[in-house]
């Protein structure tokens, strides 16, 4: 079979699954190691029958809603590799914004940045390691509730060479225990409410830990908004992604808990509120 025949075979196979046909390129180009370009100059030409065998076998898990990150072993976060498996939560493309708007903000407030930073509830690593690769002066730590969460960010970090110390513990808490005073707290919490419906395959093949955030998905924002002056120095800045509609609910939370600070709402390339930075002076 053609390139042509085999994807046309498996994007009619992929809206009969409800599964997003682009899904079919997007393996395509990572179990080939080509990119798409290339590719497509040879749509026309027989595929390799040791490809065909590992792509429709591939493509068998897919097509049953498996993640393709988890098919493939790995995800890509900004420009980096990631190990991912059910264990963590697969990153966003959206969260590659809060990247780009931290480092800025780091830019804006400090002269140097020898700063200490930390990621909490980091999940697969992505943020700490995108972050530290982006900026090697950031002393950078990344906590997590999941030891296997851990292990698979440890792996991450190697994977990148990115000095990073990891901590295992529950949100701040393990913070507060070292005594560990940061410039900078960056966290993609568990942010869905408990009782809204997600896809299939989010529910069957992703950690419920990091993504429900209790009855109305504000849990984890109203604990690290309480305790984050026992970790934070005077003057920081804490940064987070956020539900698009969850802005109003923050800003009572805020007011509540954190009166004196400044923050702001950050709109994503889709003009939805996703990003909140809270700075302290």
């Amino acid at each position: 079979m053609t390139y042509r025949e085999i994807v046309g075979k498996y994007k009619a196979l992929c809206v009969k699954n409800n599964v997003p046909s682009e899904t079919v390129m997007v393996y395509l180009v990572e179990l080939s190691q080509r990119d798409r370009f290339n590719l497509y100059m040879d749509y026309e030409k027989e595929m390799d029958e040791a490809l065909i065998y590992e792509f429709e076998k591939g493509m068998e898990r897919i097509l049953k809603h498996e993640p393709v990150q988890h098919v493939i072993g790995y995800s890509w976060f900004y420009g980096y590799k990631f190990i991912v498996n059910p264990d963590v939560l697969i990153p966003r493309p959206e969260t590659e914004e809060l990247v780009a708007y931290i480092l800025s903000r780091i830019d804006e407030r400090y002269k140097n940045f020898n700063l200490t930073v930390c990621d909490v509830g980091t999940g697969s690593g992505a943020l700490a390691v995108a972050l530290k690769k982006e900026e090697s002066k950031l002393m950078m730590y990344a906590s997590d509730i999941s030891e296997k969460a851990v292990e698979v960010a440890k792996e991450n970090a190697s994977l990148n060479d990115a000095d990073i110390e990891f901590i295992i513990g529950d949100m701040l808490q393990p913070l507060i225990d070292l005594n560990l005073k940061l410039d900078v707290l960056v966290c993609n919490p568990p942010y869905i409410p408990s009782e809204e419906v997600l896809e299939d395959f989010v529910i069957d093949h992703e950690p419920h830990l990091a993504l429900f955030g209790g009855k109305d998905g504000l849990m984890y924002y109203q604990e690290i908004f309480k305790n984050c002056r026992k970790v934070l120095k005077d003057y920081s800045f804490m940064a987070f992604e956020i539900g698009y509609n969850q802005k109003e609910s923050l800003i009572t939370l805020l007011d509540e808990y954190l009166p004196d600070c400044k923050y702001e709402f950050i709109k994503d390339i889709n003009s939805k509120n996703r990003m909140l930075f809270v700075y302290f002076n």
